[in-house]
């Protein structure tokens, strides 16, 4: 069933965080084709309409909508601070509109990142999430910036993503091969992530959400997890020697097994923790939280 939207004449109202704008059809397919917002209103989509005034909802901060719309009509925006670039870049990367994206880093003078051993580009892997279900299986995005992106439920199995930099990104439900190692992850949405047997050795998760994600057997060395929301995650048998989880919320963490040589979990969240079997003799606990905490054959 088509969309209303499909004749390109067609008026449409949009409703962008609270904030309503009144376009066309053709001012949202025409100038950027393979975009989101294209795609939205190519006539391929049933969109959802408020029953009484017709308007389509996104969830999105309405302020820099109208700098989205002056692109696509006319294909410039106005001078803007820095502040406010790197802001419209964060939208116009979600409704993947390369062309205005490419057109905002040039008026900042950012420089690409050097990505001459990965196989594909960020402006590539923003055309990727289009696709329903996006998968990177076996391939090599090391070194790209791909902080900030929605990457959630991409599958990444046996993808190399060695120093790539996801900080901001979601990757809800993502799930990971084996190499990841000197990765950032600053910051981002890993919730029910799987990294099971992933190699993530010196990588940044600081302030991360990990809940209920699966680092089953992962390689953990010398990870920063600052803070990191790891409740209900599943760390059986991980290898989390010299890593820095201070101030980490592991409530209902399963540790099972895990190798905790110089771990640093002071002032961690232990509360309900599974920590059977583990070796705690090296490991920093000072101002940690382990109420109710499973320490049943733990060494201390």
């Amino acid at each position: 069933m088509q969309s209303p939207e499909s004749s390109s004449s067609s008026s449409v109202l949009l409703n962008i965080g609270g904030k309503k704008y009144a376009t066309t059809v053709e001012t949202l397919t025409q100038r950027e084709p393979d975009s989101m917002l294209a795609a939205m209103f190519s006539g391929r989509h049933t969109l959802p309409h408020h029953p009484t005034t017709g308007t389509v909802f996104v969830d999105r901060d309405g302020k820099h909508f109208r700098h989205v719309l002056n692109w696509l009509r006319d294909g410039a925006i106005p001078v803007l601070s820095e502040s406010e670039y790197q802001q419209l870049l964060r939208e116009a990367e979600y409704y993947q509109l390369l062309g205005l994206a490419d057109y905002i880093n040039e008026r900042l003078g950012w420089k690409k990142v050097d990505s001459s051993e990965a196989e594909l580009t960020r402006k590539d892997v923003i055309k990727c999430i289009q696709a329903q279900r996006v998968r990177f299986r076996g391939v090599n995005l090391s070194g790209l910036d791909l902080s900030k992106l929605d990457l959630s439920e991409v599958d990444f199995s046996y993808a190399c993503i060695k120093n790539t930099d996801f900080s901001c990104a979601n990757l809800y439900k993502a799930k990971f091969g084996v190499e990841a190692s000197s990765s950032s992850f600053q910051n981002a949405i890993l919730r029910e992530c799987e990294f099971v047997g992933a190699n993530l050795q010196d990588s940044i998760l600081d302030g991360a959400n990990l809940r209920s994600a699966n680092l089953q057997d992962a390689c953990l060395t010398r990870c920063s997890f600052i803070e990191t929301d790891l409740h209900s995650a599943h760390l059986q048998t991980a290898n989390l020697t010299s890593a820095n989880l201070s101030g980490a919320n592991l409530e209902a963490a399963n540790l099972k097994g895990a190798k905790l040589s110089g771990t640093n979990l002071q002032g961690a969240n232990l509360q309900r923790a599974y920590l059977r079997e583990v070796d705690l003799r090296d490991t920093l606990l000072t101002g940690a939280k382990l109420g109710g905490a499973n320490l049943l054959g733990a060494i201390r």
